[in-house]
């Protein structure tokens, strides 16, 4: 069984006359022309590649993690997203498990238009009939029946023999095809499923109607080479395996799942069930943003590629951090807050000579947007140098000398050094002054619980004064606004802090802010026992270095 990725979009009839030669495919993906996929870029006017099937199961088996109940407003979000993100398919939930996860999975059936809509079903005709009400509204549904076969699940899970296991999974796909025309058959803890046993189940559904076989690791069990090696056994063993998709589930008890997953595809698999942040039952499943990094950078080794729209990960990743309240560890592979930055001296310099030194992804390309050198104890004076250009500040060798061994003094106290600390460095230490350019004259706030914040601001530039007014999302907002309409140019806020730089109930506040505006990246800060004058300093000082 083949799959074709096709880059050319009208297909030319010499292409189509290539694909019939080759023989038949299951699926062919015709892209457009404008912004193909890089994998899948070659040197001719096209080039072919197999393509892995992107089953995401984050609403299912994901939502099955102790904790990360989602409710339904919640789960059509992360559907929108996933579509956005170009998944395949979604297996949207239980249907039978609750009147709240049928309503979900119907919702989601009705509202989605791209990928396949999936509801899990066991082999019985009460979740059968579940699943296929839930998924009917959806343009592309499927059903998704499984029944364990291990030994251990048969003796003492569901206390069945052999030939009993393998007549009802049998009538289970028969009476879903009947229903549905996609129908995924999963062997339930295929990875410690009597290998025999295993074909016999694999070959039987098939003939029953079953388009895509699924070989769940269960309970994470597998290693990649015994796994990869069960997926080619598989195709050699089952007469009839080409006429379905071999699909891979696996989860990651031992920490393995996405190597599992990717050795699978090499032995043939040709969809990957996995979830957004590897979230999942115990220690979750297969992540998906590792899994299509993965095939992407390693192209060279799996030949295949995913319709998976990369610079939407990141995105998509926060999303249902924020959804399930499972903070993505900094750590963790693609998506982690530390996946794309660097601390010691000798990564930095070479990251900002080449990237590709010591990066082999770029965090563009999956959405990242950080910044990418972290100073500490083990920075290098190359990496505290081009920080304090973009923050704004061209020191002489001199100066960068002496603002550097300062830095190094105050990293040993720190386990990390912030923008703030840089700019105390730099202005105290070497009284580096800021040309103000506009100067705050008077403000005022209207604001309340039934009030729309609105803001007058005025302004000092060159002697004359120039008042501003706007409305925003807060007090602060409204008089950052007031400002753009002022100063006459746009600039994007990338942080904003607060924090109390004295003691007493008239304590001083400090706001700290970094911005984006014509072209540089800026930072200001300003303190007051008003917050609000406090935020408007902060503000000015940093429009006023990007003007001067």
């Amino acid at each position: 069984m083949r799959h074709f990725l096709i880059r050319l979009n009208p297909v030319p009839r010499a292409v189509a006359l290539a694909l019939v030669a080759i023989g038949p495919a299951r699926e062919v993906l015709i892209l457009p022309r404008e912004n193909p996929p890089e994998e899948i870029l070659g040197s001719g006017a096209f080039k072919i590649m197999d393509k892995i099937i992107i089953f995401d199961t984050t609403l299912r088996d994901g939502e099955q993690a102790p904790g990360a109940s989602l409710n339904q407003k919640e789960k059509l979000e992360i559907a929108f997203a996933l579509e956005k993100l170009g998944v395949d398919a979604i297996e949207a939930g239980f249907p039978v498990s609750s009147p709240g996860d049928f309503e979900s999975v119907k919702l989601i059936a009705s509202q989605l238009r791209k990928p396949i809509i999936c509801g899990l079903a066991r082999a019985l005709k009460k979740d059968i009939q579940a699943a296929y009400q839930a998924t009917k509204p959806a343009r592309q549904a499927r059903i998704h029946v499984f029944l364990a076969t291990s030994k251990i699940h048969m003796k003492y899970k569901l206390k069945k023999a052999e030939e009993e296991i393998l007549r009802l999974a049998v009538a289970a796909v028969k009476y879903a095809r009947n229903l549905c025309a996609d129908i995924e058959f999963s062997p339930e803890d295929a990875s410690r499923t009597e290998k025999d046993f295993l074909y016999r189940v694999v070959e039987a559904v098939i003939k029953a109607g079953a388009g895509t076989v699924n070989i769940p690791d269960t309970v994470g069990y597998a290693e990649p080479q015994g796994y990869g090696e069960l997926i080619r056994l598989l195709k050699e063993n089952v007469p009839n395996i080409n006429q379905a998709v071999i699909s891979v589930h696996c989860h990651n008890d031992l920490g393995l799942a996405v190597a599992n997953s990717l050795s699978a595809v090499q032995n043939g698999a040709r969809q990957v069930e996995c979830t957004i942040n590897g979230i999942g039952e115990r220690a979750g499943n297969a992540s998906l943003e590792e899994v299509v990094m993965g095939l992407k950078v390693r192209k060279d080794v799996f030949k295949a590629g995913t319709a998976i729209n990369r610079k939407e990960l990141y995105n998509t990743s926060r999303l249902v951090s924020k959804l399930t309240s499972f903070v993505v560890p900094p750590n963790k592979a693609i998506v982690g807050l530390n996946a794309f930055r660097h601390e010691s001296g000798i990564h930095q310099d070479g990251v900002l000579k080449e990237r590709s030194t010591y990066e082999i992804i770029q965090a563009k390309d999956v959405g990242f947007k950080v910044e990418g050198l972290v100073l500490g104890k083990h920075s290098g004076r190359h990496a505290f140098k081009e920080r304090l250009n973009k923050l704004g500040y061209k020191l002489s060798d001199k100066d960068i000398d002496q603002a550097f061994e300062k830095f190094k003094a105050l990293a040993d106290k720190k386990k990390q050094i912030f923008d703030e600390d840089l700019l105390t460095i730099v202005q105290e230490g070497m009284d580096v002054p800021v040309r103000e350019a506009w100067v705050l004259d008077t403000f005022e706030i209207h604001s309340g619980n039934r009030l729309s914040p609105f803001a007058e601001v005025q302004l000092k530039f060159k002697g004359k004064l120039v008042k501003g007014e706007s409305g925003g999302d807060g007090p602060v907002d409204a008089c950052y606004k007031a400002i753009e309409k002022i100063i006459r140019f746009k600039c994007q806020l990338l942080d904003y802090g607060i924090q109390s730089v004295s003691r007493g109930e008239d304590a001083q506040g400090e706001v700290s802010v970094r911005l984006r505006a014509k072209g540089k990246e800026v930072f200001g800060r300003g303190s007051s026992t008003d917050i609000i004058e406090a935020s408007l300093k902060a503000y000015l000082q940093a429009v006023n270095k990007a003007v001067c």
